[in-house]
């Protein structure tokens, strides 16, 4: 009864200092760069999207970072703490109960030790990405940067490296844009199950390490009982994230910005996006060249991110999909996306404005498994070919057309299922010149109906029609209802096929 009744006043007394800290910290405003943006929605919507990022479609993403040690893949680090469920079955067998050995103690056994950057950036710039994306915070709180306010950080521990540092090196030497994400702002209450003890078993009511006020660096203060949304609500908290990602933008400048998350924290965020965008201007002579991409309708303030999905129009404003091959960590026995859906699911969203951020898998120490290089490699092979109607386009009148197939598929957030096929087409333009990809190995005609004399899109009347990556001469005809192209002779080795059509001057 003692020791429940000291556990009960030791919870009560953090529960009040968070709340006394929270108070406190609402009467603090958090510093800014100077410049024309300020932390409101209609000083943001001054922001103009970068060409350089409206050029690039593709983009290359190291979510990577010690939750990969286990090779359990993603939320290793919260879902260790949750009795009874998979990863901390695991936990118990490989490593021991997380009260003794925690999340702290996976942290120094990455070691990362066959990692090389710039190796991987020049295969990823071959493969066909033209941005690359490190993580500078997942959920776990660990940073990958060179961090003066958290120790827990991968130049102090577990590689001892600046991992965005060297990336970002790596990066700049391929001439590719750079770009850092963010999942801090999530951290706060992601990482509560840390907190927690079992509730049966030998260890009932042993606390996690979490609750050791020696590790609250890395596992944060308790929050406080209501504060269970994917955000904080605690002012503190908000603050903190404030500093901590202020610290990443201002040592590191990069050129995009990803959180994991929507607009986090009302008017901290704001402030946030504002000194990304201030400072920017402030070092590029009154030209701002960055983005910041986050998990809600922009409406012209930054670029909305999709994650695992796509919009099913054509937006006006430039946006992102962020996806993986596989599951987000490393995970024995995972299964990869195909080359060919990879390539579908980037024409998908190029057609509709939008850009392709994905995650290559990498094992714990830090190299890619062979079947991961053989889909980077007839990803490459492709870009190689059809990136002519891919990087520097624009959207058409129309994004396609659809199968019946696809047709019964809702677009969305975490919906990868598309169903797409050689039925499907998708539409970009460049130069005057029309693309059309037919998503699927065509096996008979093509019909574009969207060029047919009669359709609302028509515009000015075909006079050539090419097939890229062959020398094929294609027999075609337009007529009032559709575009008609025959079906080629000989088909390239890819499934995903570009047409080149030319009209009128």
């Amino acid at each position: 009864m003692k020791k429940l009744f000291v556990r009960k006043v030791f919870i009560t007394t953090i529960i009040v200092f968070v709340a006394f800290v929270a108070i406190s910290a609402q009467q603090q405003k958090p510093p800014v760069a100077e410049g024309p943006f300020k932390p409101a929605d209609e000083s943001l919507k001054q922001y103009k999207y970068p060409e350089w990022f409206r050029d690039a479609k593709l983009g290359f993403w190291a979510h990577w970072g010690p939750q990969a040690v286990p090779r359990q893949g993603d939320w290793y680090a919260k879902l260790m703490y949750q009795e009874g469920g998979r990863d901390y079955k695991y936990h118990l067998e490989h490593y021991g109960h997380p009260s003794v050995f925690g999340y702290k103690d996976i942290i120094p056994l990455w070691k990362a030790e066959k990692w090389d950057p710039e190796k991987l950036m020049a295969l990823y710039k071959k493969t066909g990405a033209k941005y690359f994306v490190s993580m500078g915070s997942h959920h776990d709180n660990f940073f990958l940067w060179n961090s003066k306010i958290n120790r827990w950080n991968a130049v102090n521990m577990g590689p001892k490296k600046d991992v965005v540092a060297l990336w970002q090196q790596a990066a700049k030497n391929q001439g590719m844009k750079f770009g850092v994400s963010e999942h801090l702002g999530a951290s706060y209450t992601w990482f509560q199950s840390a907190h927690l003890s079992d509730k049966e078993g030998p260890r009932a009511g042993v606390p996690y390490d979490g609750a050791n006020l020696d590790y609250q660096d890395l596992y944060h203060a308790a929050t406080l009982p209501d504060d269970k949304g994917w955000l904080t609500t605690n002012p503190a908290f908000q603050l903190e994230w404030y500093r901590c990602i202020k610290e990443l933008v201002d040592n590191y400048y990069p050129d995009l910005l990803y959180s994991d998350s929507q607009m986090p924290f009302g008017d901290v965020g704001r402030t946030l996006i504002s000194h990304f965008y201030n400072q920017d201007i402030t070092r590029n002579n009154g030209n701002l060249g960055v983005v910041y991409t986050c998990k809600q309708p922009s409406q012209g303030m930054w670029v909305q991110d999709v994650e695992r999905g796509v919009l099913d129009s054509i937006s006006p404003y430039p946006w992102q999909t962020d996806t993986s091959i596989g599951d987000w960590y490393y995970r024995t026995g995972q299964k990869y996306k195909t080359a060919n859906e990879v390539i579908q699911m980037l024409v998908d969203i190029v057609s509709k404005n939008g850009n392709l951020l994905i995650n290559v898998v990498q094992t714990p120490e830090g190299d890619l498994e062979p079947d991961m290089l053989e889909i980077l490699n007839e990803i490459g092979i492709w870009t190689a070919v059809n990136g002519e109607g891919i990087y520097g386009t624009r959207p058409w009148k129309t994004y396609g057309e659809k199968s019946e197939e696809a047709k019964a598929v809702k677009p969305g957030r975490f919906n990868e299922n598309f169903k797409f096929n050689s039925k499907d087409l998708r539409f970009t333009t460049k130069d005057g010149n029309l693309y059309a990809f037919c998503l699927g190995t065509p096996k008979e005609d093509i019909i574009v109906r969207s060029l047919g004399k009669k359709s609302k899109f028509y515009g000015k009347p075909v006079t050539s029609v090419k097939m890229l990556g062959s020398d094929v001469k294609l027999r075609w005809s337009q007529g009032n209802e559709a575009l008609i192209i025959k079906k080629p002779v000989r088909l390239p080795e890819w499934q995903v096929t570009c047409f080149k059509i030319e009209f009128r001057k």
